[in-house]
């Protein structure tokens, strides 16, 4: 048996989220580092009369959340770049204005501030990967069409053969994204638990209850997989996927 990584499929979409719970971005080339995807949820606003471990606010209590799309000044510098929010109405905010802390609060009905993380995300694990099967096999059942921001998904696998929740079985298995000496590598670690979150559209802000009822009957409630950083790197659209043998 060969011990070289298969190639299995190619990267079809690379998504960032710049603010926790806001609308994602679509990329062309990601950095990967050690605690995940550069300028990736490099924002959160926190819910300032939560004591709880878990006080982001997210589109649970504030669905319009969604709507808001956070841009960098200098996509290609995540970690210096100015952002700013481009609200539902237009207005371009800056993410440390007093108009957006504002804006915030008032969506979520209570006190808010924000936090910032120059190193690491905002969620129990860095990396977040799904297949356009896994999604497409979704979709029939749901009947709804089901963006992959909708899971907050970072890469979008495309796989050579039809194989819909391939990546279930990808426990502990090292992905190599790209052919070139700084490609990243990750470990892929864990099926992913949906929440009401995959409910709520990335770009109407509707809800919708049938897509966490279908994720839960057809699949105990995952879909996609969590990965960390093996060796970091860049992805970019486009790059051929190999996977190495179970150990």
């Amino acid at each position: 048996m060969s011990n070289e990584p298969e190639e299995i499929g190619i990267v079809t979409t690379l998504y960032r989220y710049p603010v926790k719970s806001m609308r994602g971005e679509q990329v062309d080339e990601v950095e990967v580092r050690w605690h995940g995807i550069a300028g990736d949820r490099r924002f959160a606003f926190a819910r300032s009369d939560d004591p709880t471990d878990f006080p982001w606010l997210t589109g649970r209590q504030a669905p319009a959340m969604l709507l808001c799309t956070p841009r960098f000044a200098e996509p290609s510098s995540p970690k210096t770049s100015p952002l700013a929010v481009l609200m539902p109405d237009g207005a371009s905010l800056p993410i440390q204005s007093e108009a957006l802390l504002a804006h915030m609060a008032e969506s979520y009905g209570g006190p808010v501030h924000l936090v910032q993380a120059n190193r690491g995300t905002f969620d129990g694990q860095g990396l977040s990967l799904v297949t356009t099967g896994s999604l497409r096999s979704m979709e029939e059942h749901v009947d709804v069409p089901l963006d992959a921001r909708r899971f907050r998904i970072n890469i979008v696998i495309d796989l050579r053969r039809n194989d819909p929740f391939a990546e279930d079985a990808w426990g502990e298995r090292l992905l190599v994204l790209g052919n070139r000496p700084d490609s990243a590598r990750v470990r892929v670690t864990a099926r992913i638990d949906r929440c009401v979150m995959v409910n709520i559209d990335p770009q109407t802000a509707r809800k919708d209850h049938r897509v966490l009822r279908a994720v839960a009957q057809l699949r105990e409630n995952y879909l996609g997989v969590y990965g960390s950083t093996e060796r970091p790197g860049y992805i970019r659209k486009g790059d051929v996927v190999r996977i190495a043998p179970a150990r």
